[in-house]
């Protein structure tokens, strides 16, 4: 395969495997966050952490056939088969950290080093799961005296100062990550690696009929109606199983719709394919200059989203008022009282009207869980006016007054939890803590034991878009809860 090849020595579990690569090579996997283990050779440095080696790899090639990357027609469909099927189930992520020590074309180089079929690092790529940056990023706090050591030898400045590559440029900028987007894109020595061998997958999106999503096609955009369970603009590790993606193939675009904002993936309702949510109306930009001019309308307030909400108990009428912690790990904390540094949150309950919980059909069909609600005989459909937008805003609110979301997995339990033990919540009502460090232990407690993503949907739904003082007005169909009412 080329001057890549020689020298690497990788370490598992039961022992020591000689993969032939030159390299200095710098791997974990994210699912455990410790870097354990560490050997160098006369070639080159390795630091690894123990994963389910090749049994977890051999399992997933045997999987997907790596081969199979032709393409057809199905229904007037464009057919995409690579890295498919796609599982019904995610597995656990695996990340792998690299470190490049002699040049060459980035597939070769990762084949090699984590001993990958050819095909299935094409379609990482392809999927936008593999990243560089000029220069390898600080370690985190868990690394080994020797990792660390290593990390300052390939960014000692008298290395660095022989790299044209990032001359004129400040650390943080040549630390920067960017998307690998060609399979024989050259890497130069030193370049960092970080290559996501377990893609999130998204295995709704080859179950909807695309084209009957579709709300509304401008010269400038398009509207669409967001199906719970995928993503709007696709994640850090797969931009191709997205709304974006499919409804440019359901349009036979040849240009990729681009996406205008972000939303949960459980949500759903319309979608200009600018916008991402749960169920939702969502507008994607067909070209960067509408993109551009979409994202001045958010910033200048003059887009106008309303949202139905499936509680499970009701909401008053009028203004609701939290602040969000601001850092960005789900569940988000929330507190009633002002805390210097949160973000505000507003939204207001226009509407809130009893309506029948629904029924076990439709909860298998969505994949919706009760979590023992105690009781289940009614639910409240609320219509909400967002003020604020931050992420999981509706969601987290809601739980905290008492009212999660029908089947929100990542905080309907929390909120029962918060009613029968009434001052769980780190920032509640009933807080209990009085010191600092009492305040940091019921916040690690917390996270430990709440956060799980909704398998699907959940109860909300971005119902209406408006922008231009209603000049565009667009609305999604009926909430997937109202086509099963017991």
């Amino acid at each position: 395969m080329g001057s890549a090849s020689a020298g690497l020595v990788s370490i598992f579990s039961n022992g020591y495997r000689s993969l032939g690569a030159p390299v200095s090579s710098w791997r974990t996997l994210a699912s455990s966050s410790l870097y354990k283990h560490y050997k160098r050779n006369s070639k080159g440095a390795v630091l690894s952490c123990l994963s389910s080696s090749k049994i977890e790899l051999a399992c997933l090639s045997s999987k997907v056939d790596v081969a199979q990357t032709t393409t057809s027609s199905v229904n007037g469909y464009h057919k995409y088969d690579r890295l498919l099927p796609c599982p019904s189930e995610n597995g656990p992520p695996r990340v792998e950290h690299l470190v490049v020590s002699e040049g060459g074309p980035v597939l070769e180089y990762i084949c090699k080093s984590l001993d990958l079929p050819p095909l299935f690092v094409a379609d990482l790529i392809h999927f936008g799961a593999v990243y560089y940056a000029l220069v390898c990023p600080q370690p985190p706090p868990s690394a080994t005296p020797e990792q660390i050591r290593i990390f300052k030898e390939v960014t000692a400045p008298s290395v660095l100062s022989k790299r044209t590559s990032i001359k004129g440029k400040t650390v943080r900028e040549a630390q920067k990550t960017f998307r690998i987007t060609h399979v024989e894109q050259f890497v130069e020595a030193g370049t960092y690696l970080r290559v996501h061998v377990h893609p999130k997958r998204f295995p709704r999106c080859y179950e909807i009929d695309w084209k009957s999503r579709i709300i509304a096609v401008a010269d400038s955009y398009v509207v669409l109606d967001k199906p719970a369970g995928t993503s709007v603009g696709g994640t850090s590790d797969n931009i191709e199983e997205s709304c974006a993606t499919f409804a440019s193939r359901a349009l036979g675009f040849s240009t990729p719709l681009k996406t205008t904002h972000q939303i949960d993936n459980c949500t759903e309702g319309w979608y200009c394919i600018l916008l991402m949510l749960h169920c939702l109306c969502v507008v994607l930009a067909r070209t960067k200059e509408y993109c551009s001019i979409f994202h001045g309308k958010i910033r200048e307030k003059k887009v106008k989203k309303l949202y139905l909400a499936l509680t499970a108990a009701p909401v008053p009428i009028g203004i609701i008022t939290h602040y969000m912690r601001p850092i960005n790990v789900a569940p988000r904390l929330i507190s009633e009282d002002f805390i210097k540094g949160w973000y505000l949150c507003k939204l207001e309950v226009m509407e809130c009207k009893e309506v029948p919980w629904p029924d076990p059909v439709i909860q298998q069909k969505y994949c919706i869980e009760d979590f023992e609600w105690p009781s289940k005989d009614r639910a409240y459909e609320c219509k909400i006016n967002l003020l604020t937008g931050r992420t999981h805003q509706v969601r987290a609110q809601l739980a905290a007054c008492g009212a999660p979301i029908v089947g929100d997995s990542m905080y309907m339990p929390a909120a029962i939890a918060e009613m029968a033990n009434p001052g769980l919540s780190p920032f509640g009502k009933y807080k209990k803590y009085t010191t600092e460090s009492d305040k940091e232990m019921a916040v690690t407690k917390w996270f430990a034991r709440f956060g799980k993503e909704p398998k699907v949907a959940i109860g909300l739904q971005a119902c209406q878009i408006s922008w231009d003082d209603g000049e565009h007005f667009y609305e999604a169909r009926s909430p997937w809860w109202r086509s099963g009412m017991a």
